[in-house]
């Protein structure tokens, strides 16, 4: 996972693996995640994933880390930052100016959904995983209920462009490379971004109480495992297009995937926990017949840099890795809160 990172995305899914997997209690999943209504004040060499995200974040520019042409994917280390700021105040700094260049300097699509590109007005399914969870977890920390609702109120936006009448994503919309297939880990980055606001609104203080807004991200979420559940899969892997049979099975996308659907099966009512659970269970066994024993690497996945490529990647993918470790921390976490957890 740490060695195959290179880019700022995958650096930011590292950083939440570490965190779910070792600190579950920092994370949104965490049973108290803003004690007394503010951001936890860890010490950040004993915490693996502050240590490790540390490495990375820049705090002297406007994004937090180079990211290729987009400006939302260095928001994937936005909860590091903020997290390593509440000790060390030049990061809580450099998390600030990444939400403005988000707010004031990034292009909007016609509706106002902020761009996943930095020179054009592009709506990417990824971008979800990236920022709107930034901008909730940052709301908390500046103590702004204001930041919080245009957190789901992007997740509205990029739904109402993205979303196909099956529930599935859209992977990109726009001028720059527009892609209307489901992309199985466009979908679950998507439905894993909206789950962590989701969980935000629900631990903090100022927002338990926003039913409207967690019943909507709820639904949201639930559209896209919907999708997923009812398409064909091979060998138990969702495929690489979600709903294109001739695309082969792919176990980055079913891992995070699999990942939501754990995490949802504690939050929904008891005669829908089956369902999602089940489908959790499924993923997970068909992931872990994927993991080489020797390597640790998971295939076939997609090349994230080649979503549209025919080959499956065998070689090592760093967000499959990273998704790989966050199911297997929802499936724990699952057990631990009363789940059956079958094998």
């Amino acid at each position: 996972m740490h060695e195959l990172a290179k880019h700022s995305w995958e650096y930011g899914a590292a950083a939440q693996a570490l965190l779910e997997l070792h600190n579950p209690e920092l994370s949104v999943f965490g049973e108290d995640p803003f004690p007394q209504g503010k951001l936890p004040k860890p010490t950040v060499s004993k915490i693996a994933s502050l240590s490790y995200a540390k490495r990375y974040i820049r705090t002297n520019a406007k994004t937090l880390i180079e990211g290729d042409g987009s400006t939302s994917d260095p928001s994937s280390l936005g909860v590091s930052a903020l997290l390593i700021g509440q000790s060390h105040k030049e990061y809580l700094t450099a998390a600030q100016s990444q939400a403005r260049t988000l707010l004031t300097h990034t292009p909007r699509f016609l509706n106002g959904a902020i761009s996943h590109r930095a020179d054009v007005a592009s709506l990417w399914s990824d971008f979800i995983y990236m920022v709107p969870l930034f901008l909730a977890y940052h709301g908390v920390a500046i103590n702004s209920p204001t930041l919080l609702r245009e957190a789901v109120h992007q997740c509205t936006l990029y739904r109402a462009e993205l979303r196909s009448p099956n529930g599935l994503w859209k992977h990109i919309v726009g001028p720059f490379m527009p892609d209307a297939g489901h992309w199985s880990t466009g979908n679950a980055w998507a439905a894993a971004g909206m789950l962590r606001v989701l969980c935000t609104l629900r631990a903090w203080k100022r927002s338990k109480s926003w039913q409207r807004e967690q019943n909507l991200l709820m639904g949201y979420i639930c559209e896209i495992l919907g999708g997923a559940m009812g398409a064909e899969r091979e060998r138990g892997l969702v495929r690489n297009y979600v709903d294109d049979g001739t695309w082969f099975g792919e176990a980055a996308g079913t891992a995070l995937l699999g990942a939501v659907a754990y995490r949802v099966a504690v939050l929904v009512p008891e005669g829908e926990l089956e369902a999602y659970a089940g489908f959790g269970d499924e993923c997970r066994r068909a992931v872990a017949g994927c993991v080489d024993a020797g390597s640790g690497i998971v295939a076939p996945t997609v090349d994230a840099l080649r979503h549209d490529c025919r080959t499956p990647l065998r070689t090592g993918s760093a967000e499959a890795q990273s998704f790989v470790v966050l199911l297997y921390a929802a499936w724990r976490d699952y057990v631990n809160q009363g789940g059956a957890g079958e094998g």
